[in-house]
């Protein structure tokens, strides 16, 4: 069962010993289907679920170390890191090397604007990939925190896969059309099928935690996917709560390594609301929105450009 950090919110300490690692389960569901109904001979299908096999194996070892070592810390921050930043790696060369994608970058509200980054494109691969695992990761602290925004951006991704991959609609929108990521819709619905199953049983109280088996391989999958269909920056509008967790902790150390004084009571920010006052269920229903917001958004666009 979870181990809880003796540091955070006292009313955590009660969720001690709950089943985790049911990411497991969310990447077995996201990876089935996918290769049952997708085409196999296509390369993204592939780099996806490489991706999410192995930052899910990152995890995995993650969460066994906390569970039989009965360590909340897990692996060690380097051995985490250096692995994602290596399948991170593998996948930004096979994406740029292989598939061919353009290297320019789309910038969102701004049609005409697309800068080419060159070689520069595959670390930036990885900052998308990695950036957008860790984030996901450092949500993952309340029940079905993690897992509604995650089921909202890949409904989001899926929509923009198939946008990309359609010819006449990509033209019409004045996006960049990149052949055969359609296929990456099915691929998108697998893991907001697969997150609404999860959430089913994480809802709160939860029954059962994602573990860093499934928030590191669900944020790695979208950071692969917003790459592959080419709406790299939209993330930080899809995937805002992620990066509005991930800031707050960046500014909260910053703060207090410059200055010793904290900006917020703790971090990530969902805690700083519960040590505020506020109930659980609120804080996550209240993220949620926030999230549905975000995707509206960034839906919109495609159209206001």
């Amino acid at each position: 069962g979870q181990t809880i950090r003796r540091d955070g919110p006292e009313r955590h300490l009660a969720k001690e010993g709950t089943p985790t690692m049911g990411g497991l389960l969310i990447v077995i569901a996201v990876v089935i289907p996918t290769l049952l109904w997708a085409n196999l001979t296509n390369p993204y299908i592939w780099i996806a679920t490489f991706v999410t096999i192995g930052y899910g194996g990152i995890g995995f070892l993650d969460d066994y170390k906390k569970i039989i070592g009965k360590d909340a810390k897990g692996l060690s921050a380097t051995a985490k890191f250096a692995s994602q930043i290596f399948l991170a790696g593998v996948a930004a060369t096979l994406i740029y090397m292989d598939v061919g994608i353009q290297d320019k970058v789309s910038i969102p509200f701004f049609k005409k604007l697309n800068p080419s980054l060159g070689f520069m494109y595959i670390p930036f691969i990885i900052i998308v990939i990695v950036g957008a695992s860790n984030a996901v990761n450092l949500t993952d602290g309340l029940d079905g925190l993690a897992i509604g925004p995650t089921i909202i951006a890949a409904g989001t991704y899926m929509l923009f896969a198939y946008l990309t991959g359609h010819v006449k609609i990509a033209n019409y929108l004045q996006i960049p059309y990149v052949p055969g990521v359609g296929e990456l819709t099915i691929f998108c619905g697998a893991m907001a099928g697969a997150g609404i199953g999860f959430l089913w049983f994480n809802t709160y109280p939860a029954q059962v935690f994602m573990g860093d088996t499934g928030s590191l391989s669900l944020g790695a999958a979208l950071g692969t996917v917003a790459v592959m269909v080419k709406q790299e920056i939209v993330l930080v509008l899809v995937g805002g709560v992620f990066v509005m967790e991930a800031l707050s902790v960046i500014f909260q150390v910053f703060s207090y390594k410059t200055t010793r004084k904290r900006i917020f009571r703790m971090a990530p920010v969902h805690h700083h609301f519960e040590l505020k006052g506020w109930a659980e269920p609120k804080i996550i229903v209240r993220f949620w929105i926030i999230s549905i917001i975000l995707a509206l958004l960034a839906i919109s666009t495609l159209k206001i450009r």
